[in-house]
């Protein structure tokens, strides 16, 4: 299995499923984040920031962002131990967040507040995979 991270999508193909309706009811978002050694923007401002600093300016606005489309912020931690499996490299943070469906995070996504923010995201960001999950979080019963 190949994995690449990446910080926008790179494939026309993927967009197109992205604006598809997508599963019902609520989805989870797993994002398996790597961040820059140092902060770079695109506009070329001078910075002292590391990735992951530049990140979590993102990550608060996006924590607020979230609940003006029904989303939050379920969970957020380091990655500390692969403890099954082979990667060349791990993913610095894991991070769940719950949306009432796809078009909310496209909506969210789509929109001016967040494109304000995403020039953290994208100063911080190595790449990341996004996996959406669907189905309650809590205990397996």
């Amino acid at each position: 299995m190949d994995v690449v991270n990446e910080v926008m999508p790179t494939s026309r193909e993927r967009v197109e499923q992205m604006m598809e309706p997508g599963p019902d009811g609520p989805i989870y978002m797993v994002n398996l984040l790597k961040f820059k050694d140092r902060a770079v923007y695109e506009d070329g401002r001078e910075t002292t920031l590391t990735g992951r600093d530049a990140y979590q300016i993102y990550g608060r606005g996006v924590s607020d962002l979230l609940k003006e489309y029904g989303g939050e912020i379920v969970f957020a931690g380091d990655v500390t131990f692969l403890a099954l499996g082979q990667v060349e490299e791990l993913w610095d943070e894991v991070a769940i967040a719950r949306y009432p469906g796809r078009g909310d995070l496209l909506a969210m996504s789509s929109s001016e507040a967040w494109r304000d923010l995403a020039v953290h995201r994208t100063a911080g960001l190595a790449g990341q995979l996004n996996i959406e999950t669907v189905g309650e979080l809590g205990p397996i019963t």
